[in-house]
């Protein structure tokens, strides 16, 4: 066998018929076999890994696995989950009725991206472009209207920058307010400001939050 991982679930039914089951002791992966001999790399591949992905999140909240995690069989899986089954099992049953939304925000201005060949060291420049990435900021008014319409609807938040030309916000909200916060969503449109809402999305962001 060789599989994709796709994510980690509570229940088996969570995962069949969309993906192969996996199960590593106490959880399940979704998962996609493919050929021995497919490049994992294949833009075919990717469409239909996140084609799936986006099927098994209208069934039940999961856990989102990075892409690119292969496994070679059901002990393969196990041994490189083992270590994370408890807190995915803690993070799944805190948040069965919960989704990832995420709105991301072009920058008002956009920082430069620095030059690789400015730095003589790789650290320097990974640092040089964590900074250009956190001087990103967005209209001060908008986002405040952002806040107004969308915090209300979540049970947590977080800004963050991923890149020199936007900012995003990601959103944990319980699966029936969906639909609210497309309506704000849309209710924050105006002339001068491009966003993207999109979800919902697997657990992600939020995946590593501790829980009391």
């Amino acid at each position: 066998m060789r599989a994709v991982v796709i994510g980690a679930h509570l229940r088996r039914d969570d995962v069949e018929p969309h993906a192969t089951a996996i199960a590593v002791g106490y959880l399940f992966l979704s998962a996609l076999e493919i050929p021995d001999e497919q490049p994992v790399g294949d833009r075919a591949l990717l469409l239909r890994v996140a084609a799936m992905r986006a099927k098994l999140v209208e069934e039940a909240t999961f856990i989102a696995i990075r892409y690119g995690f292969v496994a070679s069989s059901d002990a393969d899986a196990f041994a490189k989950c083992a270590a994370f089954l408890p807190k995915w099992k803690s993070v799944l049953e805190e948040n069965r009725g919960n989704v990832e939304m995420t709105l991301k925000v072009a920058a008002t201005s956009a920082q430069p991206r620095p030059d690789r060949r400015d730095f003589t060291s790789g650290a320097d420049y990974l640092r040089a472009l964590h900074a250009a990435a956190n001087a990103v900021t967005i209209d001060p008014e908008f986002r405040r209207d952002v806040e107004a319409s969308l915090l209300p609807l979540a049970l947590k938040h977080r800004w963050s920058t991923r890149d020199e030309k936007s900012v995003e916000l990601a959103l944990l909200t319980p699966r029936e307010r969906i639909a609210q916060i497309n309506s704000a969503g849309e209710s924050l449109r105006r002339p001068g400001v491009a966003f993207m809402l999109s979800g919902p999305w697997p657990l992600e962001v939020f995946a590593d939050d501790d829980h009391e």
